[in-house]
C-alpha cells in the first residue's frame, strides 16, 4: 500500500504531493507541485491575517480548498498511473492560517475540509497533527525533526537538517543525545513578500534580486534584535509573526529596495547559523525551496564554515519534497501506533500519536 503526503505551507506556491512507499524507509515514487488558483491563493493570504467576516469567509475557503488538494491528488495519481484503491492513507497538513504557541490558551489552527477530503478521493486522510501536541503543553512545532530523525540520523555524524519554507527550522541529530529542534525565524516569507512589493513576483527565482543589492549591516542588527531570536527553544512562529507589518518597523522604504532584499537574506542565514553554534557539527543537509536561492546558500556556507553544507539530495532524498515526505510519514506512523512528535523539541509533556482519521 502507498502513502500520499501533502504540505502547502507558508510561502504559499503551491500544494506539495508525494506519492510513497515504506519498507519501513520512505521510497519517493512520484512528486507533483500542484498550484493554487490566484483566487484561492489570496483567500489564504488574507485568512492569515486578521480580517473582516473572517468565519464566513472561512467557510467558504476551507471547502475551495478542498477540492483544490483533491484535485492535487487525483492528479498525482494520474501521474504516477495508480489507483486510489492501492492508497493507504492521505497525510495532509492543512493550510496553517494562525499559530499561536504562546498564547494564554495556545493554538494552532489548520484549514481544509478533510471530510470532504476524504469523500472526493476515496481515500482515508489523517489530519490535524498540532492540536495533540499542543494539548500536552507542546508548541504543535515543528514536526518535521521526528521524521528527520527517522531517516537521516546517523550514528557516525553530528548532523543538522535545514528546512528553508516560508519559516526555516531546523533538526539537529546526534547519535548520543536527544534531537533538538525549533523555527528559527523567517525563511524565505520575507524575501517573498518583499519582491512581490518591488518587482510583483511570487519568490526570488535562484537569488537573483538579493544579488543586485548589498548587505546593510546596521539593518541586519537591528532585525536581529528583535526578542524572537534570543528566545530559547522551544519555540515556533510563523508569517502571522515575520510578515511586511513586522518589516515596517525599521523603514524600507528608506532603503534602495534590491539592498533590503540582500539584507534579508543574511537574516535568514544568520537566524540559522546563529541557530546551530556550539552544537559540534560536522555536516549541514539543506532542504525546502531556500536551497534553490544560490545567495541564500552561500551565505550559510559562510556562516557555518566548520560544517560541509549540502542539499538533501546527498542524502538520498530531493530537498523540494522533504516536508510531504514528512507527512505521509505520519499518516504511516498513525496508521502503525508510533509517536509522531518529540516532547523534547515541542515541549509537550508526553510522547503521542499524531493526528484524526477522516474516512470517506
Amino acid at each position: 500500500m502507498y502513502y500520499i503526503g501533502m504540505m502547502s505551507g507558508t510561502s504559499l506556491d503551491g500544494i506539495d504531493l508525494v506519492l510513497v512507499s515504506f519498507s519501513p524507509q520512505p521510497r519517493l515514487i512520484s512528486s507533483l507541485l500542484y498550484p493554487f488558483p490566484p483566487e484561492l491563493k489570496l483567500q489564504l493570504q488574507q485568512l492569515s491575517q486578521p480580517g473582516d467576516n473572517e468565519i464566513e469567509r472561512l467557510g467558504l475557503t476551507e471547502q475551495q480548498l478542498a477540492n483544490c488538494y483533491a484535485s492535487g491528488v487525483k492528479a498525482l495519481l494520474a501521474q504516477a498511473g495508480v489507483a486510489a484503491s492501492t492508497i493507504a492513507a492521505i497525510g495532509c497538513h492543512g493550510q496553517t492560517i494562525r499559530h499561536r504557541p504562546d498564547a494564554s490558551f495556545p493554538f494552532s489552527y489548520q484549514i481544509g475540509d478533510m471530510h470532504r477530503l476524504a469523500m472526493l478521493c476515496h481515500i482515508p486522510v489523517i489530519a490535524d497533527f498540532r492540536r495533540k501536541d499542543i494539548a500536552y503543553g507542546g508548541q504543535g512545532a515543528p514536526l518535521v525533526p521526528a521524521f528527520h530523525r527517522a531517516v537521516f540520523q546517523h550514528p557516525n555524524y553530528q548532523r543538522a537538517i535545514v528546512n528553508i519554507g516560508g519559516i526555516a527550522n531546523v533538526s539537529v541529530l546526534s547519535a548520543d543525545r536527544p534531537v533538538t529542534g525549533f523555527d528559527t525565524g523567517p525563511g524565505n516569507a520575507l524575501l517573498d513578500n518583499w519582491v512581490m512589493q518591488c518587482r510583483k513576483k511570487s519568490y526570488d527565482n535562484n537569488g537573483e534580486f538579493c544579488s543586485e543589492g548589498q548587505l546593510m549591516p546596521e539593518l541586519l542588527t537591528a532585525m536581529l534584535a528583535d526578542p524572537y531570536f534570543s528566545k530559547p527553544a522551544p519555540k515556533s512562529t510563523g508569517r502571522e509573526y515575520f510578515n511586511l507589518a513586522w518589516l515596517q518597523q525599521f523603514e524600507p522604504e528608506r532603503f534602495n529596495p534590491a539592498d533590503v532584499q540582500r539584507t534579508l537574506c543574511r537574516l535568514t542565514a544568520q537566524s540559522i547559523s546563529n541557530s546551530l553554534q556550539n552544537k559540534q557539527l560536522q555536516q549541514v543537509f539543506v532542504c525546502g525551496g531556500g536551497v534553490h536561492n544560490r545567495v541564500l546558500m552561500a551565505d550559510l556556507a559562510l556562516l557555518l564554515p566548520n560544517c560541509t553544507l549540502s542539499s538533501t539530495q546527498t542524502l538520498g532524498v530531493n530537498p523540494d519534497w522533504v516536508e510531504a515526505l514528512a507527512f505521509a510519514w505520519l499518516a504511516w506512523a498513525y496508521q502503525h501506533n508510533v509517536t509522531g512528535n518529540l516532547p523534547e523539541v515541542t515541549g509537550a509533556s508526553k510522547a503521542c500519536v499524531l493526528g484524526v482519521a477522516y474516512f470517506p
